[in-house]
């Protein structure tokens, strides 16, 4: 499944900073960043539920918002692309 995840940390602390890379860093770790704060990543639900319980352990419930969403299948007909960047399709051959 296709996973979007976009989260806003407050940096005006030291921790908030410190939290701030730990979220991208566990976003890293199972998607690409599309935007700053948005990830798309490509899970099954054992590896959702994982990623999902990393991110609520690190983000402050009080300070920081944490959203994700689901992409619907089929994918061509409910995520569209515009401007200069394209996603990698991990499915698709890396080298031609």
């Amino acid at each position: 499944m296709l996973i979007l995840v976009t989260y806003d940390v407050s940096t005006e602390t030291k921790a908030g900073r410190r939290r701030l890379r730990r979220v991208a860093k566990a976003c890293q770790n199972y998607g690409q960043r599309v935007q700053k704060s948005v990830f798309e990543c490509t899970v099954d639900a054992a590896t959702y539920e994982i990623l999902e319980k990393h991110l609520l352990d690190e983000i402050d419930t009080v300070e920081d918002s944490l959203r994700v969403y689901r992409l619907t299948e089929p994918l061509k007909d409910h995520v569209k692309e515009f401007g200069n960047f394209k996603a990698v399709n991990f499915d698709a051959p890396l080298v031609v």
